[in-house]
């Protein structure tokens, strides 16, 4: 009996075994059944990808969409993403960039302004007649402060505005600013036209090929829009034979005679820059256009409200620039740079230790003095003429002190000099 209960014992044992080791061929034999069924899901996705990408190759986003049975009758490719439309032609209206080129138009349009001026020439018969002018404006403030180039307005003996609603008003010129091309002058507001200030961008982050759109009149049509990209930043672009804009945007969307003082306007609709010039040889837009960031607007308008003027920093001294006559008959030891022919008495410039000429030549119909510092730099910037000084203190005030390098004695000696304010007149420049 015993021997019997024994071998029952065992037997049970030995069932429980043989159930435990055919659950762990189960499950491991699952396992393998579902490892195998995922590298062949894997495969499967790999292949039909590979499929997919042949198609996408070969026949676009448009292909895929058809394999997939969707009816598509175009793709868009704009700033926000891809925009598919799908169906019939007759339930088109416009793609996302035209959605885009539009809301960036009704955004701004109406900041833009149209500006005729008057200037009073003389003919050679010595008979003053008018000549009028055009070009374009942005309202920056809905008190009547409206943005333009130097250029549309200087001379002016009359300037009238035209509003996106047809008005005109008379404007008052409130100040210049001849070395960034940029004036601000006043309309007196009305309740029946309220106006729409533009809304100001950045500048200091473009990136050629970034959209962009110019707002102007040209050729006298109002509140005209055209698109292009930027294609270049922080070009230099000399506007008369002293002066230099440096840090210009540079532009294939079309300028022409008229949108100068217009806006240009990032892909959001705000102002990143001011229409200025054109580079061409027919007078019409050729695909290189310029625009003064907006950045140097800012810096500027304040001054021009307040003062009608930029309070700019200045050294007062007479000066000369060097030519090869100056060079050599002085035997100077640089051949570019600014002599300096006179200092002011008692001025800041003769209190820093710059020093003057004391040999009295003439010079053309001037009267210059030879012997003094010759300016080669200032805030380490090379100095060779004119425009390189106006560029050197463009960004300085009156009683601020930069370091000026002159050539004295055939060596280089750095002078802190404190500034003064710039002269109305060019007395400190001698021709």
């Amino acid at each position: 009996m015993k021997d019997t209960t024994q071998f029952k014992k065992y037997s049970l044992f030995t069932i429980l075994k043989i159930i435990l080791v055919s659950l762990i061929i189960i499950l491991l034999a699952t396992a393998i059944i579902v490892w195998t069924s995922s590298l062949n899901k894997k495969q499967e996705t790999q292949n039909e990808r590979i499929v997919l990408q042949k198609v996408l190759e070969r026949d676009g986003h448009q292909g895929l969409l058809e394999l997939a049975g969707a009816q598509v009758h175009d793709i868009f490719y704009g700033e926000q993403g891809i925009s598919v439309f799908l169906g019939d032609l007759d339930a088109y209206t416009y793609s996302a960039d035209e959605m885009r080129n539009i809301a960036i138009y009704e955004r701004a349009n109406q900041s833009v302004v149209h500006i005729t001026t008057v200037t009073l020439n003389l003919n050679s018969f010595l008979e003053v007649f008018p000549v009028q002018g055009t070009g374009s404006g942005i309202i920056i403030s809905e008190h009547g402060y409206i943005l333009t180039n130097a250029h549309v307005v200087q001379g002016a003996s009359k300037i009238s505005i035209r509003l996106y609603d047809g008005s005109t008003k008379e404007a008052t010129l409130i100040g210049l600013d001849r070395e960034n091309d940029l004036a601000v002058v006043k309309i007196d507001p009305s309740s029946e036209t309220p106006l729409s200030a533009i809304e100001f961008g950045e500048a200091t982050n473009l990136k050629v090929g970034q959209k962009v759109v110019a707002i102007g009149n040209p050729f006298g049509y109002d509140r005209t829009m055209t698109i292009g990209t930027v294609s270049g930043v922080g070009r230099p672009v000399k506007i008369d034979a002293n002066t230099v804009i440096n840090g210009m945007i540079q532009t294939d969307a079309a300028i022409n005679p008229g949108n100068s003082g217009g806006p240009l306007l990032d892909s959001s609709g705000k102002m990143i820059g001011i229409a200025t010039s054109i580079y061409s040889t027919t007078g019409g837009s050729q695909g290189i256009g310029f625009a003064v960031p907006v950045n140097t607007a800012i810096s500027v308008i304040p001054d021009l409200i307040e003062h009608g003027k930029v309070n700019r920093g200045w050294l007062d001294i007479t000066m000369v620039q060097l030519d090869d006559s100056i060079v050599s008959y002085a035997k100077l030891p640089v051949e570019r740079g600014l002599l300096i022919s006179q200092v002011k008495t008692g001025g800041k410039a003769e209190k820093s230790g710059l020093k003057g000429g004391d040999k009295r030549v003439q010079y053309g119909s001037s009267i210059i003095y030879l012997g003094g510092d010759i300016i080669v730099s200032i805030k380490d910037e090379k100095v060779s003429e004119y425009s390189d000084l106006y560029h050197a203190l463009v960004n300085t005030a009156p009683g601020d002190i930069v370091e000026v390098g002159v050539v004295r004695g055939g060596a280089i000696k750095i002078i802190k000099v404190e500034l003064v304010e710039r002269p109305t007149q060019m007395e400190w420049m001698v021709r």
